[in-house]
């Protein structure tokens, strides 16, 4: 294991330098991403219905990531006894934002779907900071070219609206997107609940097109081990974390909360479950909006997990 980066003598404070996330090296060429994961943000949220704000995601939760670079060699669990994240054995570059043109949807998922791509094309896995979530529509369009994958979505609502007066690439369509794709086997939908913009045919649709749903009082009531067995096993797994998901009070900074969701080691526990039940090869976090948190502490949320996610998908691979 290397050595603390305080050996250098540079202390480097999260409040110290560049803000990429975690503070990993940027790389702004797109044909040279040499990583295991590579982060790109996603600074779009013209899909929103209700309250903006998540185009701040990315340089929030970057900004919150900071906390987490000091210069330890890694990140020691103890309750795991593991040290996920050592420098010398997982490769993590910030390859920056998606150019975003504003008013043109089609155009900004254009430039998301191709930095997908450019990380796919370089073998790493890549790490979707939103923006709103119609940013998973050109990150799932992105896998054309990949194997099939089994769609796992964290969140409180269903998104999976067809088409509403001519809207088909909004933040309450992507799932209805990605289960349209050949390439997408299936999706587990947890945290589903209380008053949906989905409307009663869009469950039935999204059954029939072959989604689990499960709220949170179903999640809990049938416990972590009890959601991993109704998800495939040993299959890849393409995971979609909307931070309202979260119930407000650990996660106010959306642009539409709802009450009664996940608190963090819920949804930790099932994601570490996941990488050690198959192979996670995409990651997006949406929604986060830090103006509605003046406190910081949904992006910080959206930080921890993404790292913990990170560190325990190189663990377990």
């Amino acid at each position: 294991m290397t050595g603390h980066g305080y050996d250098s003598g540079r202390l480097n404070l999260p409040f110290v330098g560049l803000c990429s996330f975690g503070k990993y090296p940027y790389q702004p060429d797109w044909d040279a991403i040499d990583a295991d994961f590579a982060i790109l943000g996603a600074p779009f949220d013209f899909g929103t219905q209700f309250r903006a704000g998540a185009r701040f995601g990315p340089r929030g939760i970057r900004e919150a990531s900071t906390l987490f670079s000091f210069g330890h060699a890694g990140a020691y669990d103890h309750e795991d006894d593991v040290t996920y994240l050592e420098n010398d054995k997982v490769r993590i570059v910030d390859i920056g934002d998606a150019d975003i043109i504003h008013t043109d949807t089609i155009k900004s998922h254009a430039n998301i779907e191709y930095g997908v791509r450019a990380i796919l094309n370089a073998g790493a896995v890549p790490i979707v900071l939103g923006g709103d979530h119609s940013v998973n529509i050109p990150c799932i369009n992105a896998f054309s070219g990949e194997e099939p994958f089994h769609l796992v979505q964290i969140d409180a609502h269903l998104d999976f609206v067809d088409e509403r007066h001519g809207v088909r690439y909004g933040h309450g369509n992507p799932m209805r997107r990605a289960a349209e794709k050949p390439y997408v086997t299936g999706l587990s939908q947890i945290g589903i609940r209380n008053v949906s913009s989905t409307a009663r045919d869009g469950y039935e649709d999204a059954r029939a097109m072959g989604s689990d749903i499960q709220s949170v009082r179903q999640f809990r009531a049938m416990g972590v081990d009890g959601m991993l067995a109704r998800i495939p096993a040993g299959a890849r797994y393409y995971v979609t974390i909307d931070i309202d998901g979260f119930d407000p009070s650990v996660a106010p900074g959306t642009g539409t909360p709802s009450h009664g969701g996940f608190l963090y080691y819920e949804v930790l526990e099932l994601l570490d479950g996941l990488t050690k039940r198959g192979s996670i090869v995409g990651v997006d976090l949406v929604e986060v909006a830090p103006d509605y948190d003046p406190t910081g502490s949904t992006q910080t949320l959206a930080a921890q997990l993404l790292l913990n996610l990170i560190g325990r998908i190189a663990e377990n691979r």
